[in-house]
């Protein structure tokens, strides 16, 4: 979302880099593309986003380290020490703890995104749904159903809402849809988060400045 606003604001295209065509199981092989890749990128203006970085950005002495992913971050950081293009190149994660450190010398600007805060779920809702008429008469339940939850998931919520109206033929948003699909989002993440929490506490290893 961040690097659409950016191509938007730009006026760039934005071109999002697909990992899963750039990896090869052949030795050099995803360097070279990773190359032809930064040369398209030296040419054509543009906001590149590598999203899921952390799939080639993992630190390098990572256990379990795979030497070709080693290799293609060396190129990666190579690559982007030299890239003078008329554009911009953006690297998203939600692992940032698994990123080599040496990827953050290279970008000019690293942005966290919180949890929103109180709020800032009522504004996402209404920006999100302003083509729609809300019946909302209690936003403290829509932020307290909200909690612990990001702004894409919101927004995923909100759209969820958008969708169920729609196949029913109605216009009008309720404060029922809306619970709903959040609660469900609220459902659906909390396992997830604890398996991804228990699989850092498994994979990373703190460092003794951490």
């Amino acid at each position: 979302m961040t690097a659409a606003a950016l191509a938007g604001q730009c006026k760039l295209p934005l071109i999002e880099v697909q990992l899963h065509s750039l990896m090869s199981r052949y030795l050099g092989e995803t360097a070279t593309r990773l190359f032809q890749i930064f040369e398209v990128m030296g040419q054509s203006p543009g906001v590149y986003l590598f999203d899921e970085f952390d799939a080639i950005g993992a630190v390098r002495d990572a256990s379990g380290d795979v030497g070709e992913v080693r290799r293609v971050l060396n190129s990666f950081l190579q690559f982007l020490e030299r890239y003078d293009g008329q554009g911009f190149v953006v690297a998203a994660t939600n692992l940032l703890s698994l990123l080599d450190h040496a990827l953050h010398r290279r970008f000019d600007a690293i942005m966290h995104y919180a949890l929103p805060e109180p709020g800032d779920a009522q504004s996402l809702i209404e920006n999100r749904l302003s083509a729609f008429k809300l019946s909302i008469d209690d936003w403290e339940a829509i932020e307290k159903a909200s909690s612990g939850l990001s702004h894409a998931d919101i927004v995923a919520s909100a759209e969820a809402a958008a969708r169920q109206i729609v196949l029913s033929g109605g216009k009008c948003i309720r404060i029922g849809n809306l619970l709903d699909c959040l609660t469900e989002r609220s459902a659906v993440r909390s396992p997830m988060t604890s398996i991804c929490d228990a699989t850092r506490q498994r994979t990373v290893t703190p460092s003794s400045d951490s």
